[in-house]
């Protein structure tokens, strides 16, 4: 327990001034004032840096970039391995594995230990590791990295302990799995083919034991030639060498014949009793040509030949179209006797498997689904249907459909929300699957008893956007809202009207939720705004539209003329008459598009479905032929009826229940008398020739074509620009446009210019390193580097950008005695305004009667861009937005109990009389975070985060009953602060940042918890909570279920004489290093895996690590012994039924002579 006691003298305390000589942040014009000294302040913080670790939880969403897929039969648990050394492990919903190589190489190849618990993964740096799934966080038991040969296929037969490695050389090794020891038996490429044969027979690609004889072993050459293997004689029972390559091979059940599948897109069926030649070709695709044979056809990649009891066999092939079917999709063949059935898939086929009943291969298969791993999707179709339908696939595959430009985290949501959101959000579920149960449901999951209502919402490039329920370390889809259906669709006339037409233009930038009021707002790239408003019933209504002209520039002289005009407030839609504006999306030059949004709204009258419905739009408007600028920061507060948006012009405050704008300004005009820079303004920018896209030249010219070529969703985070290709950035968020003090302006957008490219995904926001040839002007603006440290130079920012707004009751005014609604405004420039509002309280009044909005002189300042405010009382408790109690507006009228409006308000001058008045405001920038005293706004506290990096994301966040500021920064490094007195309680350096995707997605709330997107498709949880590390264990599903192996049919006595049964034989006895010697040493290296024990204490630590490892010990070792337990009653119960049919045997043989049997 720490007690922070500072008497206030009216100075700052440790708050250096910025690099350009501006004022102390605890003045509000730059001269100090005495501010009233309150008395002693008296602060309990009870977090520690005990109370927090960084580990990651879950990964959601799809494999990127998948490579391999396998799948256990008897434990029904898939795995999936991809490019980046990762694998996925899924079983039952809520059964969710992901583990990752350290050396980052690519899966090549999978394969399940069946009902061991364990799992081979072949890697693309020739390496083998053996996975124990034993646990719920699977590790690394062994690895043998090969030194002289490229590993290219493996196999691992049922219920064996050795493992077949097919090399790029074409020869054959033998692993040991248990030991993972090299055995000294090696098949020798050249001893595999005849010795006659002058060519090399290519890499291995397909090894399998026969069906009839585990002895013989089959081994596939890419060149077409086959060789079955005897083991052993050691030599080869039959070559077969075939023109066409090989691509995979699949055995029918009795061991009597297989299946190739070529490069030409032909199967070829062979025979054992005659190996000459295939005893049948097809192309299944290809058609007849005029001389009678089958034209070529594209490479079938992998086939599957599996027979069936009671029906014709199938047979399954991925590829094999013919070469004339240009654009065609992928598909996947199904040959069911006679019947041919093509299923297009939507993406490239990497991998498939067939799922069958039985797990021996040498009885009927009896195959019931097919797993198909796509590059961007996964399903399964079912096989015991006609009609092939796919199974509803549990699992949150989908993430990407289309790709995720932003997201948000809510934790400890009201409890009513997700049943909610869920019941209006299944009525639009897609139909048409198979009625059957996912067939992937291994492994064990039980929700922990520490769950609450969690939240993740996606915004996403087409305008959608995603509420996904994370109650309990799982995802699920709620709801999906469409954003584009608020707009006209764009009129396509002719090459013109295509190229004035956006890629994305309603791809979404940031989302702003109250879940108590169910109020949502989405803010897109086309600088629009949307505002949602909650309802169970449908609806019949227009959509009300906003326009708001917010395009002030900077001057350096005004002149009479400028200052007669008006503020740019009157140009708000709405508020004066404005001339007939052209209509958007028509064929009008750039340069002559004015006073027009980017986007259309729908005029009409509209069917509203329930869930949620578009209330209110504000656009940005278009002025003197150039776009709107990006909104960079939004805000919204339901008790208010109020939202605030923000970018490098200016700020506008909208009142949505009135459908007005109450206030349209520039940043400079925010200040007033009390700008520390005293900069002049001109607003708004006067009606100017256009110059029909000619360029002035100027001494500093900027390429019009560089200004144009940045995408609006790659190079902006937290209001600026952080790409490094980009040149002369400002902290407004755009590249310079020259004028101003830089000299004259560039012209306007040239004819047949869009105001906006493509909107990248948030996933696919690459950042370039900067390398050595780059110049030192790149080097400046790199994303490795701050882009608003102090500013030393502000007559060289033409635009302020308004980075972070937050409604709050607080004091506009040092002599305030009563709390009033504020909106806090931050700007880029590292100063913080406060905008007081007088808001009626009565509810009709409020509904009639304007809200007045006067700007105050208060000016706080900061090093770096303003990211995030936080309110907290005097006892050092969090002070929540106040909000309105959701009431459905289109609901039934009830006359006895008419519908108004309920507010909760946590005033801090209503709740705090004993710790006394005020309360305290935390602002954090990107460089320092500090803690202001309100009203008197002396600083408290400061700390400076960073002086070589800078922070990309910071949150006020609830932690073990208190509360803290988590940042993230550029660096990769994760610091957690105490509140107020800003201790550093965690740095860690957590993740190496490689991209904007991760910088624009990155986001903390409440419980200890964060996600990121760490790739195009995946969404990674992590928690810095010591707390949730410890209960990780009870949370994560087990995948290994103690399950008895299935027991063999047994084929019967005539069957097994006449049909050859299949022989067994003991492969130690051949593999073994008694028989077959010790590998040589430079072949192969084996590596120690990192013991269980060695990887928890990684992930955990103190005294709490070391009980829940021996817990898990325990928890194995109890495992382990309930096994053995098992399997000796099964051993007992064998032997009684032995001894009893013995018995009963000898009575009945004990009387008979030799010649009556």
């Amino acid at each position: 327990m720490k007690k922070f006691r500072k008497v206030l003298d009216g100075l700052t305390t440790s708050s250096p001034a910025s690099a350009s000589g501006s004022p102390s942040c605890g003045s509000a014009a730059g001269t100090p004032t005495a501010a009233p000294t309150p008395r002693e302040l008296d602060v309990h913080e009870t977090l520690l840096s005990e109370h927090f670790h960084i580990c990651k939880t879950v990964r959601h969403g799809f494999p990127y970039q998948p490579t391999a897929l396998a799948f256990d039969p008897v434990q029904k648990i898939l795995a999936i391995g991809s490019r980046s050394g990762g694998v996925r492990i899924l079983g039952r919903p809520g059964v969710d594995c992901h583990c990752q190589h350290e050396s980052g190489a690519a899966v090549l190849q999978l394969q399940f230990l069946i009902n061991e618990g364990a799992l081979v993964t072949a890697c693309a740096d020739d390496t083998l590791h053996l996975w124990n799934l034993r646990q719920r966080r699977p590790a690394i038991l062994h690895s043998l990295k090969f030194n002289r040969e490229r590993i290219t296929f493996c196999h691992l037969p049922f219920q064996s302990k050795w493992l077949y490695v097919g090399t790029e050389r074409g020869n054959t090794h033998i692993v040991n799995v248990e030991s993972f020891i090299l055995s000294g038996y090696v098949i020798m490429w050249n001893k595999a083919i005849e010795l006659s044969t002058k060519t090399h027979p290519g890499p291995v690609v397909h090894l399998s034991d026969s069906p009839k004889d585990e002895g013989k072993l089959l081994v596939g050459f890419e060149s077409g030639t086959i060789v079955m293997w005897d083991l052993r004689s050691k030599r080869a029972d039959f070559r077969i060498y075939y023109d066409e390559a090989i691509h995979s091979v699949s055995w029918h059940h009795e061991g009597r014949q297989f299946m190739c599948s070529h490069s030409d897109g032909s199967l070829t069926m062979w025979n054992l009793r005659n190996t000459a030649k295939p005893f049948q070709i097809t192309f299944p695709h290809g058609k007849s040509q005029r001389d009678g044979r089958k034209e070529s056809c594209k490479p079938i990649l992998k086939v599957e030949y599996k027979t069936c009891r009671n029906s014709e066999s199938f047979v399954i092939f991925s590829g094999g179209l013919s070469y004339d079917k240009a654009g065609r999709r992928p598909t996947l063949t199904i040959m069911h006797g006679k019947a041919i059935t093509v299923l297009e898939m939507d993406h490239p086929i990497v991998d498939f498997t067939v799922l069958c009943e039985t797990t021996y291969l040498n009885e009927v298969q009896e195959p019931y689904a097919v797993v198909v791993l796509l590059e961007k999707d996964f399903i399964v179709v079912d096989l015991t249907q006609s009609t092939f339908p796919i199974f509803e696939n549990p699992y949150p595959m989908d993430i990407h459909e289309s790709p995720v430009t932003c997201t948000a985290y809510f934790a400890d949501c009201p409890p009513d929300i997700i049943p909610v959101l869920y019941s209006i959000g299944a009525k639009h579920k897609k139909t048409g699957y198979s009625h059957k149960e996912w067939p992937v449901s291994g492994g064990t999951w039980t929700v922990g008893s520490q769950t609450y209502p969690e939240i993740i919402i996606t915004g996403h490039a087409d305008g959608s956007i995603k509420f996904w329920d994370a109650t309990a370390i799982t995802l699920q889809m709620l709801y999906k809202l469409k954003t584009s259906k608020v707009f006209e669709k764009p009129k396509v006339e002719g090459v013109r009207g295509a190229e004035l037409v956006e890629e994305d233009p309603y791809a979404v930038q940031m989302v702003s939720w109250c879940p108590q009021s169910r109020v949502f707002c989405v803010v897109g790239i086309s600088a629009h705004l949307i505002l949602y408003r909650f309802s169970k019933h449908d609806a019949n209504t227009t959509i009300t539209s906003l326009e708001v002209r917010l395009q002030c520039e900077m001057e350096d002289v005004i002149s009479p003329s400028d200052t007669d005009n008006t503020l740019c407030g009157s140009d708000a839609g709405g508020h004066s008459p404005q001339p007939q504006p052209p209509s958007p999306r028509s064929n009008t030059p750039d340069s002559a598009r004015d006073s027009v949004p980017c986007l259309r709204v729908k005029d009409r009258v509209i069917r509203m479905p329930p869930g949620y419905q578009a209330d209110l739009v504000v656009q940005l408007l278009w002025v003197d032929g150039e776009p709107p600028q990006q909104i960079t920061s939004l805000d919204l507060n339901s008790a208010y009826g109020l939202l605030a948006l923000g970018n490098c012009n200016g700020l506008a405050v909208v009142d949505y229940l009135q459908k007005t704008v109450i206030l349209c300004m520039s940043t400079v005009e925010l200040y007033g008398s009390a700008d520390p820079f005293q900069r002049l303004t001109r607003s708004p920018r006067k009606t100017r020739q256009s110059t029909s896209g000619l360029t002035e030249l100027s001494d500093n010219q900027v390429s019009l074509d560089l200004e144009r070529s940045k995408s609006p969703t790659s190079d902006h985070v937290n209001g600026h620009c952080t790409s490094p290709t980009s040149q002369a950035c400002v902290p407004g968020g755009r590249s310079r446009v020259p004028g101003g003090p830089e000299g004259p302006r560039l012209s306007r957008r040239g004819p047949g210019r869009p105001p906006f490219r493509k909107a990248q995904s948030a996933a696919c926001m690459e950042v370039s390193l900067p390398v050595s040839s780059l110049t030192e002007e790149s080097r400046e603006n790199s994303f490795s580097r701050s882009r608003s440290s102090s500013v030393s130079s502000i007559d060289r920012d033409t635009k302020e950008a308004v980075t972070t707004l937050q409604f709050a009751e607080s004091y506009g005014r040092k002599l305030d005695a009563l709390p009033t609604p504020c909106l806090w405004v931050g700007t880029s420039l590292g100063l913080v305004l406060l905008v007081p509002m007088s808001i009626p309280v009565d509810e009709q009044e409020r509904m009639e009667e304007p809200i007045t909005v006067v700007p105050t002189s208060t000016v706080l300042m900061l090093k770096g861009s303003v990211l995030r405010f936080g309110f907290l009382d005097c006892a050092g408790g969090q002070i929540m937005s106040p909000y309105e109690v959701w009431r459905d507006l289109n609901a039934p009228e009830d006359l006895d109990r008419p519908r108004r409006r309920r507010l909760v308000n946590y005033s801090p001058g209503s709740s705090q009389e004993v710790v006394g008045d005020g309360h305290l405001a935390v602002v954090c920038s990107e460089r320092q975070a500090k803690v202001f005293l309100m009203p008197s706004q002396a600083c408290l506290y400061v700390h400076n985060i960073t002086e070589s990096s800078f922070v990309l994301r910071a949150d006020i966040v609830a932690v073990s009953n208190s509360v803290c500021l988590a940042c993230f920064c550029a660096n990769g490094h994760v610091m957690i602060l105490s509140l107020p007195s800003l201790r550093p309680l965690l740095d860690v350096h957590y993740l190496p940042l490689t991209d904007m995707r991760i910088a624009r997605t990155f986001c903390f709330t409440n419980g200890g918890q964060a996600l990121y997107l760490s790739s195009p498709t995946e969404i990674q949880r992590i928690t810095y909570s010591q707390e949730m590390c410890d209960n990780l264990q009870e949370m994560l599903g087990e995948l290994f279920t103690p399950t008895e192996t299935p027991e063999a049919q047994n084929r019967g006595f005539l069957k097994g004489f006449f049909g050859g049964n299949a022989q067994t034989f003991d492969r130690e006895e051949l593999f073994g290093e008694a028989a077959a010697g010790k590998a040589s040493r430079s072949l192969a290296q084996h590596i120690p895996g990192q013991s269980s024990v060695e990887g928890m204490r990684a992930a955990a630590g103190g005294a709490v690590g070391e009980l829940a490892r021996a817990r898990i010990a325990l928890d194995e070792r109890g495992q382990r012994l309930g096994e053995l337990e098992e399997r000796t009653a099964l051993m007992m119960t064998s032997a009684e039924t032995f001894s009893k049919h013995a018995h009963e045997l000898m009575l009945k043989c004990k009387d008979k002579k030799w010649y009556q049997f």
